[in-house]
């Protein structure tokens, strides 16, 4: 268990502040913190009742700890008291500590494991930040292991390199102190945050290290190590890419070799006439299917599907009877399919446009006589993109990781290397390297890494690759957390293939099928006997265990051709998910009575996408109808529906936060813009804060599950699951590793 804290403010803009800035230092330990500020939004106060509730809110077992801000604050925080249980106000500490410096420093103690006490003392010294040029230093140990580091980041040893020096250095069997060797101040107790923070260290100042104790040297080569790693701030060294995305999670090290490709220069040439040309472009396609049909998956039955589209075929010939010849023709009709995709709002369907391409490629190169792609070299594929064709044939034996200059993390490149288990990065520009490390996971790539990041990267692959096979090893068994509370980890798919590998890899459920893959890409809605097959198909694949459908995601952003929509200036914000749904009644009710019919054979659950207001879930319910152990939820991707969620917890089942539309709808920032990467990254304060509202509105009524990006990210679950959900929902071949977070937790 940890201890909780609660703080007790005024102003309740300050305090999420604070509570915010601690959350941020305690390295994705999860630390119960609860807020009871203000008596609303713009008036100051605080309120007794509400600082009882907030202290039996935080309390798992081990405690609480209250910081306050001013007088009136402690008055209300001692009525609160009296309030409480006796059981339980016998674990609770009132601490005269500073509210932001010791809320910080009490949130590093008890995320490492700290008591009560421990923590309490710690905020209480949170001012020695302030004081600690004044005071005398004391030392406690003259003998042992030292060392002497600099510190590399730009901005010193601030509070978040700081934190996570102190968080490291509670964990060792040992007495460490640390002093700032360029001014020759006194030393200090690596365990203490506020006392590590008088030392001043800026950049390019000697950081001194000593230890006594058991592990005293194992603590002293820690520092070293992280020091050359400028603590874990992710944006300095040479070669560092910052704009690169995570793409496929994985620690790659390796020589870099680059992808040799010909180019496909279409010649200025005679035209042959056009049932000679139509001849030539005909056999190109041939070539092209045979080439494409003996490679197995999903994406190149798709790619087999655009080499027959009607609309592309007629566009070639309709140039090639203008007088092109059937190399310019083919590439000018496929630019142009190429582009709109290009222009398209939504991620997914943008990077369909490279399907496209690698399409067209294919087919040029047998037009022009020209090879494919070669692969030649063992270690770190260098390239500007990869094609589907060229991604499928990488063997992960030989080739360690990908980084691409260009492209994106939901291209059908990307996937397959992501189910192929190879690292990648993607968006990380031109690179020239001799050795490239690379973390798939964090979009980290350095180009030549020095001597000291290179071990630290071998030693993290090696520490992943121990993770993964143990996460393998039990990836079939329940993820139950350390407080003995068990997490379904299930799959977001989207295909039949795709359930068949979340059964491989342990899923629990199909926590996302997204049923919009049977509706695009083709000239008319599924019907519903089709639609049963799928569904029934996808059940059968994952043995019987439950599979949640959301109902058709569509809109202007994955349009329909069948549907033609108006064009929208903005399409995130128009008419899609459930909206789209109630505009087109007959196609919703058609996909409805599908999803009940296979639900009287196999666990099924309904989910509704897009949902802002309770009249659009209580439509959506009436037409389904009763449907008789038919679990019915809805999604929560709205910033409204956050704020709003208790409104809506009588019509559900469950609530499935979709953080990666939640994340862009409440920071302004489109998750597929490389530049806004800083932004969309992780779990955001604000959403966060979004995430623990739903829950707490949820309470035990109805289970929360999170199914977006962040519910596969190791260091976020902790964060997740403090704040209550408890399920989670991830790519297939994440399953494993994500089952293993929350056994840690």
């Amino acid at each position: 268990m940890t201890v909780g804290l609660v703080v007790v403010s005024h102003s309740r803009p300050l305090a999420r502040a604070a509570a915010a800035l601690a959350s941020e230092m305690t390295q994705g330990r999860p630390v119960p913190i609860e807020i009871a500020a203000g008596l609303d939004e713009t008036t100051s106060g605080t309120d007794a009742v509400a600082i009882s509730e907030a202290i039996a809110a935080a309390d798992g077992g081990d405690g609480v700890v209250v910081l306050m801000d001013l007088g009136s604050a402690v008055l209300s925080a001692e009525t609160a008291l009296e309030l409480l249980d006796d059981d339980v106000r016998e674990r609770v500490v009132l601490c005269p500590g500073p509210l932001v410096e010791g809320l910080v420093a009490a949130a590093v103690t008890a995320g490492t494991g700290g008591s009560r006490e421990d923590v309490a003392a710690e905020a209480l010294s949170g001012l020695a930040g302030k004081t600690g040029h004044v005071e005398p230093s004391v030392s406690r140990t003259t003998s042992g292991p030292s060392a002497v580091v600099r510190v590399l980041d730009p901005h010193g040893l601030h509070a978040r390199p700081a934190a996570r020096l102190v968080s490291e250095m509670r964990g060792f069997d040992a007495l460490v102190e640390l002093r700032n060797e360029s001014t020759g101040s006194g030393w200090v107790p690596a365990s203490s945050l506020t006392r590590v923070a008088t030392l001043g260290v800026v950049e390019g100042q000697e950081l001194g290290v000593r230890a006594s104790g058991a592990q005293a040297r194992e603590a002293v080569d820690r520092v070293v190590a992280l020091a050359a790693d400028a603590f874990g701030e992710a944006s300095r060294g040479p070669g560092r890419s910052a704009n690169a995305a995570a793409s496929s999670p994985g620690i790659a090290v390796g020589p870099a070799f680059r992808l040799r490709r010909a180019t496909l220069d279409v010649p200025a040439e005679q035209f042959r006439g056009s049932a000679a040309e139509r001849r030539r472009l005909d056999d190109a396609l041939v070539a092209a299917r045979q080439a494409i049909g003996g490679l197995r998956g999903d994406i190149f039955e798709a790619h087999l599907v655009l080499l027959d589209d009607a609309d592309l075929l007629g566009d070639a010939r309709t140039r090639i009877d203008a007088g092109a010849t059937a190399p310019a023709a083919w590439r000018d009709a496929t630019d142009r399919v190429a582009a709109e995709f290009d222009a398209l709002p939504d991620e997914y369907l943008r990077a369909r446009a490279e399907d496209v391409r690698a399409v067209a490629a294919q087919v040029l190169r047998a037009l022009l006589g020209v090879a494919a792609a070669t692969i030649e070299g063992d270690g770190v594929l260098i390239a500007d993109d990869l094609t589907p064709a060229e991604a499928i044939l990488l063997d992960p034996a030989r080739v360690a990781g990908v980084v691409l200059a260009n492209g994106s993390p939901t291209s059908h490149a990307a996937i397959l290397l992501r189910t192929r288990g190879i690292p990648a990065v993607v968006g990380a520009g031109h690179l020239e390297a001799t050795v490239i490390a690379l973390d798939g996971g964090t979009g980290e790539v350095v180009a030549d890494p020095a001597p000291e990041v290179l071990d630290d990267f071998r030693e993290r692959a090696e520490r992943q690759k121990a993770v993964r096979d143990d996460a393998r090893a039990v990836a079939a068994e329940p993820a139950v957390t350390t407080k003995g509370v068990t997490i379904h980890v299930g799959a977001n798919i989207g295909s039949v293939a795709e359930a068949r590998a979340a059964a491989a890899n342990g899923a629990d459920l199909a926590g996302l099928v997204r049923t919009e893959f049977l509706f695009l890409d083709r000239d008319e809605a599924p019907g519903e006997d089709e639609q049963v097959a799928v569904y029934r198909a996808i059940a059968d694949a994952l043995g019987g265990r439950r599979i949640v459908l959301r109902t058709l995601d569509a809109g202007s952003d994955k349009p329909l051709p069948y549907l033609p929509a108006p064009p929208e200036a903005n399409p995130f914000l128009g008419v899609r998910g459930i909206r789209h749904s109630l505009a087109h009644r007959a196609m919703f009710a058609e996909q409805l009575r599908a999803i009940v019919r296979v639900a009287r054979e196999t666990p099924v659950s309904v989910m509704f996408p897009m949902i802002t207001k309770v009249e659009e879930l209580i439509e959506a319910r009436r037409m389904l109808g009763d449907a008789a152990g038919l679990s019915v939820g809805m999604m929560v991707e709205v910033p409204a529906a956050a704020l709003r969620a208790s409104d809506f917890i009588p019509y559900v089942d469950f609530l499935s936060i979709g953080t990666n539309d939640l994340t862009q709808y409440t920071l302004a920032a489109e998750r597929g813009n490389a530049g806004l990467l800083t932004l969309s990254a992780g779990l955001d304060p604000a959403v966060e804060q979004l995430i623990q509202q739903v829950c707490r509105a949820a309470g035990d009524r109805v289970t929360v599950a999170v199914c977006g990006e962040l519910a596969a990210d190791a260091a976020v679950v902790p964060r997740l699951l403090a704040a209550g959900v408890r399920e989670l929902s991830v790519a297939p071949a994440l399953v494993p590793l994500i089952k293993q977070a929350v056994r840690g937790t």
